[in-house]
């Protein structure tokens, strides 16, 4: 699954300050410094003992950073006034509740106030559109050309807002990454710019581009947290999972401890796949937090992934009970429909996949997967089958679909189009093991007695595979046990008892424990009497007939 089921805080330029004491300009300058690395809390504690405008208005920028236009808006208009810092504080006040043209005529009256020749005026409006959601940037970008004709060179911070801004429209990407690479030529240690380059490098899926830039910002700064939570994403749409979790748990390691890292956290396990210890995570937030949205609805998604299906099923009524309807997301319908098939009520959950895919028919190819997994719950393997065949035509199918597709007419017991699905993904990829694993499951239901040996070839092949370079061993240990006992008894009906013994003491030294081998072995070595069978239902050894 490729969403964020957390919103992800955006890390913004260092603002500009107007005229304070030194004692007030140091610590509104190191809170700026603990928002810049996420350190929320930490910032609030600063920021809230002190009264003046310049730490009103960094709370203003910390609660929009956090989501909370409402909390945003208060503080901004705590720190507005007459002056030009004021009337920028104005702006965002206005900006954050969405009223875009009153904040524009406040930023446009500080501008003019300053007769366009104060810099960080124009610099601090430039990044109060960066740290928006406003797309049209027309206005920004006359702020920062004004900027730019005052200071005469790239400055980093401008740079970086420029960037920013550039970021939020629609056609921005490459201006954005122009404007953070001119920061970083202008200050070749700004940490900063790397992190934002490296951001949009993942957001680009560029990973090498990515990874060179968030490593330089750490490099240059090791207590960058925010650098390692990207450097997790990238990982992560990369499917390098373990190295996303530790580079996750890196940020964690880093970033300040509150419910809201908890929550990513959780998040992110659940995204990597770690459901038992998300799950845990979920209710720890829970606990201190117990209508955090995200939580709730992770919740459920966890129960389910953990086999807790009545579990589930009671966690999804209360999620759905406490969500605005707005903020349902078509996951949290798949897994309700998955919950369903779960607990007895296959057709219903059936009929509410497609009642999602009626409502909204660009769903449609997203939620194929979750239809045919109700289907094989259902143990209905030809719809699954047929949702498959649906997504391969209709969808711009993988070979992962094709894989999925074979498992379900295996499990129809549709065996010889099976096979030939298996041998549209192996000529695909010759060196697929798990390919040739289940080709061989698939033609040993085809040839239940091993007579004709069908599945002998893909069996050697597998083997064969096991023992490649860089091959994990744990991973093929128990298709690798399969493989010989399967081999064991196909050689034993040919007369090749010496090839069979070999086989069997060759699943024997990998799982000490396989009876049927053992027992086979004995009758291998057993002097010569009535005509015996090797047997063929060995404990992990040769294919579970059907």
């Amino acid at each position: 699954m490729s969403f964020k089921p957390w919103k992800q805080p955006l890390l913004v330029a260092i603002a500009m300050i107007a005229g304070t004491t030194a004692a007030t300009a140091q610590n509104v300058q190191t809170a700026q410094r603990a928002i810049e690395l996420g350190r929320f809390n930490e910032a609030r504690a600063m920021l809230r003992p002190g009264s003046s405008p310049e730490a009103a208005f960094e709370l203003g920028r910390l609660y929009q950073m956090r989501d909370m236009p409402d909390s945003a808006a208060f503080y901004f208009n705590r720190a507005s006034g007459t002056s030009p810092f004021g009337k920028v504080a104005a702006g965002r006040a206005l900006l954050a509740k969405g009223e875009v043209g009153p904040a524009e005529a406040q930023f446009d009256a500080a501008a003019k106030a300053t007769k366009n020749k104060d810099a960080k005026v124009l610099t601090m409006i430039a990044q109060a559109y960066g740290e928006s959601e406003v797309k049209d940037i027309n206005k920004a970008q006359n702020y920062l050309n004004a900027a730019q004709t005052v200071i005469k060179k790239d400055d980093p911070a401008l740079m970086v807002a420029r960037g920013d801004v550039f970021l939020h429209s629609d056609q921005g990407g490459g201006e954005a990454m122009t404007s953070y690479d001119r920061a970083i030529a202008a200050n070749p240690s700004y940490a900063q710019a790397y992190y934002k380059k490296g951001a949009l490098s993942v957001r680009s899926r560029n990973f090498n581009a990515a990874r060179e830039s968030l490593n330089k910002a750490v490099e240059l700064d090791p207590s960058y947290a925010p650098a390692y939570r990207e450097l997790a994403d990238m990982y992560y749409y990369a499917g390098q999972y373990d190295l996303a979790l530790s580079s996750f748990q890196k940020y964690i390691g880093l970033a300040e401890k509150s419910s809201a890292t908890d929550a990513q956290y959780a998040s992110f396990l659940y995204l990597t796949k770690k459901y038992p210890e998300a799950l845990a995570e979920v209710n720890k937030v829970l606990q201190s937090d117990p209508k955090n949205l995200t939580m709730n609805r992770l919740k459920p998604y966890l129960l389910y992934e953990t086999g807790d299906y009545a579990g589930a099923a009671t966690a999804m009524d209360t999620y759905l009970k406490v969500a605005p309807a707005d903020k349902l997301i078509p996951e949290d319908y798949a897994y309700q429909a998955k919950i369903m098939s779960k607990t007895g009520r296959g057709p219903e959950a059936v009929a509410l996949i497609k009642q999602i895919i009626a409502k909204d028919p660009s769903k449609g190819c997203d939620l194929q997967n979750d239809l045919a997994a109700i289907y094989a719950n259902q143990k209905d393997y030809k719809g699954a089958a047929n949702v498959y065949k649906y997504k391969l035509i209709n969808c711009k199918g993988d070979l992962t679909d094709q894989f999925r597709l074979a498992t379900a007419l295996t499990g129809d017991k549709q065996y010889t189009r099976a096979d030939s699905v298996y041998n549209i993904i192996l000529t695909a990829k010759p060196t697929y093991a798990p390919g040739y694993l289940a080709r061989a499951k698939v033609n040993s239901y085809i040839d239940p007695e091993a007579k004709q040996g069908l599945a002998k070839p893909y069996y050697e092949k597998y083997i064969e595979l096991s023992k490649a370079e860089g091959a994990d061993p744990a991973k093929f240990k128990e298709g690798v046990v399969e493989a010989n006992g399967y081999l064991g008894v196909y050689n034993f009906q040919k007369g090749d008892k010496a090839a069979a013994l070999g086989y069997f003491e060759q699943v024997l030294a990998m799982d000490p424990e396989n009876k049927g081998a053992a027992n086979n072995i004995s009758i291998l070595k057993a002097k010569p009497r009535a005509t015996t069978t090797a047997k063929k239902t060995t404990t992990k050894t040769t294919v579970k007939k059907k």
